[in-house]
């Protein structure tokens, strides 16, 4: 680098040494003597509040800046105090140019937004000591000023102006390198951010200037107008009473067009557009007053008329209307607002948007997410009506358009045919069904669930070419459920068909479960029939065979049933979710296959269009963005445990990240299974056990995301060092915040299967809720120097009308919310919680730690149990068994757990015991 080349980078770093010192102590001056009082002189009133709130946020942005000043000013002088060379990237300003830009920006947003509000008036009015004190010494920093000057002007220019003069002389400091740097690449970087400053003093200018206007219009209007209206980030950008049109003859109406909506305001009443869903007609052929100029102007449901008395105002309206659409359309303001960059381009007449029907037609409140085109649904989109129905596929000028109405397909496609796992529902009131399950070739193939929506029926089980072919389930409406051979539809060889009464019936049977041939019925009281069964017309069902009555009491086996276990292996259901994450994985997480992942092709066939939603992606729902790459890079730094449950915590509830939607697609394939009909206490155990292979497959594929995110980074996978292999990692970390989404569903199932225990055991509490407390202590055999009654010195009658419902009562409340979460591991905390506050009492009565032994624990515990009143005891006490984290088999949670089941199957016992009594003494 050449010597004058040295010579001028010093001189201007010099200069901008100079120049931040002195603005770093002016920051530093405002910080004391504005700032910190006002941020002391916190408002009571819900406005004051309100505005207090953004004025915090303006004084991050103030310390940012002043954060960046001072460091900007250390480097400066580091570099002034060395003997090296000087070039263009010592200058801060120049190198790190974006940063800079990117603060001031927000600074003066965040101060318009103020502004807006009437920020500095309601500041200056606070009542508060801090603020008062203060006044006297501000008003002497504030020299610039007479006595006329207003407290909240002074206030407005001084967070303003020292930091736009400081921006006016980076401007000139840099303007003067410019001048003198020869020809090349250092002054071609130096002219462009020259440029983006002035360009940030132009958009400075031109955010207080709206932040005026706007502030102007809200002074102006009633109350009613700005409590609906006003919002510190809105802009007025126009207003027809500065530049005239109108949206009627009569002129009595006012337009106000701002960033983000369009208003128009009758009388009393106003209308707001959202300017994402306006479109802006020059070419109008409606007839128009002689002498006016009209713009169409055209919303989902209405359009109107604008009309302005040259063309050269209806020119200015036009531009202002379009580049404001446009700006909301692409989510942020131009840089500078009406610059350069905003001439010449119109914002596209075909947009994606969603919207919820208001006015009275065949749309009313029904939502359309989808493609628009001058104010219509036009193109793809989903309309979604509040009774349920829906119509997703193409429009066409605001009707929907082919394909869409009857047939709904919502899945993957490969070469123009549906492929892998996809949904197809027929919304016909001829034939209702939906399939949901696996897609060859344009065919139902593989794994699959069918609801026959007419029939009241579901078939879980496999296809090939359209066809339920191989082994299936059928349940009914009714409760009745079989599993069979099928082939091409029909049912061949003999099946299992469960009755509602409990009966079994192994043998074949036709379509309408009508018993053919031989076969075996099993009563639920023991009894067995053994036979060949024959159905001839008019003389009913008959059978010859023989009666088995020797076992007279009921068989569990039979009650207890389980289907689907060998025939549909948990890891063969659903291929087609998990291959595509697989392929999605392998590809190396690939842009086009994230695209198939989330099923968002739309593909055509000779018969019909097919359709699709995104499956399971919702758009615009979410502020998190899910980069693949961000992914990636997150991951690597994820360490601690608890920061990779918080991490998975908020991925699998996103929509948009690729853990969330596979969870999606879990949660729609379970509940396409299991939920509605498919609740049939025989599937208990098939579902149970899918809900922990989900866990498994989702744990399996984080750390496969996470092996490519290492490989991406030339780093190995750290080896587990807690010894817990990956089995357990699922239950533990994955499983308790997957099973919210499947618990409704599967815990429906355990109440099912154990309904009959839980009925028992209901009776039974219902028995000892009849008896006082101290009678039930009595009862159960509580010893009596553990009963809580020491500190009580009253008559028997008093105490037992004192301690009524309140004899451990920390305890019986603790238990009680067993039912208010879904997790195993915080319903093994409320247990031992519960264990915890029975062993606190015991040892207040005695007056010394007591550690409860077995024999003194489970009489306790039936007391709490008894009085707690849990409804489906027995369902949550086996859902919490099959699915809590296998390293607590064996300690204390684990004994809990099993004298909770004590109490709870010696208070069935007791019920039993009574009915045998009764039975007895009604038969001498």
């Amino acid at each position: 680098m050449s010597r004058p080349m040295d010579m001028c980078a010093a001189e201007a770093t010099a200069s901008l040494l100079h120049a931040e010192e002195s603005f770093s102590a002016c920051l530093a001056r405002i910080d004391a003597l504005i700032f910190k009082p006002l941020l002391q002189a916190e408002p009571s009133d819900q406005k004051g509040k309100e505005n207090f709130k953004l004025f915090l946020l303006l004084n991050d942005r103030f310390q940012a800046l002043w954060n960046l000043t001072e460091e900007n000013y250390r480097i400066v002088k580091q570099k002034c105090s060395t003997s090296e060379p000087f070039c263009i990237q010592d200058i801060y300003i120049v190198w790190k140019g974006d940063l800079f830009l990117s603060l001031y920006i927000q600074y003066f947003v965040t101060f318009a937004n103020y502004v807006v509000v009437h920020g500095f008036e309601h500041a200056t009015k606070s009542k508060s000591e801090a603020w008062k004190h203060h006044k006297t010494v501000l008003k002497q920093f504030l020299t610039d000023f007479t006595s006329e000057t207003s407290m909240s002007l002074a206030l407005y220019t001084v967070l303003h102006k020292p930091i736009r003069d400081h921006i006016e002389q980076y401007i000139l400091l840099l303007t003067k390198l410019n001048e003198v740097l020869k020809e090349g690449s250092e002054k071609d970087v130096v002219t462009s951010t020259v440029k983006e400053y002035v360009k940030l003093e132009s958009f400075i200018s031109q955010v207080l200037d709206e932040a005026c206007f706007t502030k102007t219009l809200w002074k102006s209007l009633g109350y009613k107008f700005t409590d609906m209206l006003c919002v510190p980030e809105r802009r007025l950008l126009e207003d027809s009473r500065n530049l005239p049109i109108s949206a009627s003859t009569n002129r009595s109406d006012r337009i106000l067009l701002f960033d983000d909506v369009l208003v128009l305001i009758q009388g009393n009443s106003f209308q707001s557009f959202d300017l994402k869903l306006v479109w802006v007609d020059e070419n109008c052929r409606e007839k128009s007053t002689p002498g006016l100029y009209g713009l169409r102007i055209i919303t989902p449901e209405e359009t109107f008329f604008l009309s302005a008395k040259d063309p050269q105002m209806k020119a200015v309206w036009q531009w202002k209307l379009n580049q404001a659409i446009r700006q909301a359309l692409n989510g942020k303001r131009d840089f500078p607002l009406w610059g350069k960059t905003g001439e010449g381009t119109e914002p596209p007449s075909c947009r994606f948007f969603t919207y919820v029907f208001r006015l009275e037609s065949k749309f009313k409140s029904a939502s359309y997410e989808g493609e628009w085109h001058w104010g219509k649904p036009h193109g793809k989109g989903t309309v979604k009506w509040r009774d349920g129905r829906n119509h997703v596929g193409d429009f066409k000028e605001g009707l929907e358009h082919g394909y869409g109405n009857d047939m709904v397909y919502k899945g993957y496609f490969k070469d123009n045919v549906r492929q892998g796992f996809g949904i197809l529902e027929n919304h016909s009131a001829e034939h209702p069904f939906k399939y949901t399950g696996q897609w060859e070739n344009d065919k139902k193939n593989g794994y699959g669930v069918w609801e026959d929506k007419d029939r009241g029926e579901r078939y879980i089980g496999t296809w090939l070419d359209d066809h339920k072919h191989g082994q299936g389930i059928v349940v009914t409406q009714s409760g009745v459920c079989y599993q069979r051979t099928f082939h091409a539809d029909k049912m061949v060889g003999s099946g299992i068909l469960l009755l509602e009464d409990d009966s079994v019936y192994e043998g074949n049977f036709t379509e309408d479960l009508t018993f053919v041939g031989k076969g075996k019925l099993s009563f639920a009281n023991g009894f067995i029939l053994e036979g060949t069964f024959t159905n001839k017309s008019g003389q009913g069902l008959q059978t010859q065979g023989i009666l088995n009555t020797s076992n007279e009491q009921p068989d569990e086996r039979i009650t207890k049933t389980q289907l689907g276990l060998k025939e549909f292996p948990v890891e063969k259901r659903w291929k087609g979710i998990y291959d595509q994450f697989l392929e999605f994985i392998h590809s190396g997480c690939k842009e086009e296959t994230e695209e198939s992942f989330t099923g968002f092709h739309i593909q055509t066939s000779k018969e019909l269009r097919k359709s699709q939603e995104y499956l399971f992606c919702h758009r615009g729902t979410e502020d998190v963005s899910w980069k693949i790459e961000d992914i990636l890079e997150e991951l690597v730094h994820l360490k601690e445990l608890e920061s990779l449950q918080r991490y998975l915590e908020k991925a699998l509830k996103s929509s948009l990240h690729p853990l969330g939607k596979l969870l999606k697609a879990l949660t729609i394939a379970f509940q396409a299974t299991y939920s509605g009909i498919g609740a049939n206490r025989h599937l208990l155990t098939m579902a149970q056990e899918e809900v922990k292979y989900y866990a498994k497959k989702i744990w399996e594929f984080y750390q496969g995301l996470l092996h490519l995110a290492l490989e991406q980074k030339g780093q190995m996978p750290a080896k587990c060092v807690d010894g817990e292999t990956s089995d357990q990692k699922a239950c533990s970390v994955v499983l308790p915040l997957i099973l919210p989404c499947f618990y409704p569903e599967l815990f429906m199932l355990y109440m099912l299967y154990h309904e009959r225990e839980d009925d028992l055991y209901c009776q039974g509490i219902v028995d000892l809720s009849l008896f006082p407390d101290i009678k039930l202590l009595e009862f159960l055999d509580v010893q009596k120097h553990l009963w809580p009654l020491k500190d009580l010195t009253l008559t028997t009658n008093q105490r037992r009308s004192l301690i009524k419902d309140k004899c451990f009562l920390s305890a019986t409340e603790c238990l009680q919310k067993l039912i208010t979460t879904v997790d195993p591991r915080e319903k093994l905390l409320i247990l031992q919680k519960t264990y915890e506050e029975i062993e606190s009492t015991v040892s207040r009565v005695v007056e010394t730690d007591y550690k409860l032994p077995m024999d003194d624990l489970l009489p306790l515990l039936m007391y709490v149990v008894s009085r707690a009143k849990i409804q489906h005891l027995g369902a949550e006490i086996h859902l919490i068994r099959d699915l809590m984290d296998p390293t607590n088999q064996g300690g204390l949670y684990d004994f809990l757990l099993t004298a909770l089941e004590s109490c709870y199957e010696h208070i069935q016992r007791m019920r039993l015991h009574q009915r045998e009594n009764c039975h007895l003494s009604h038969s001498s």
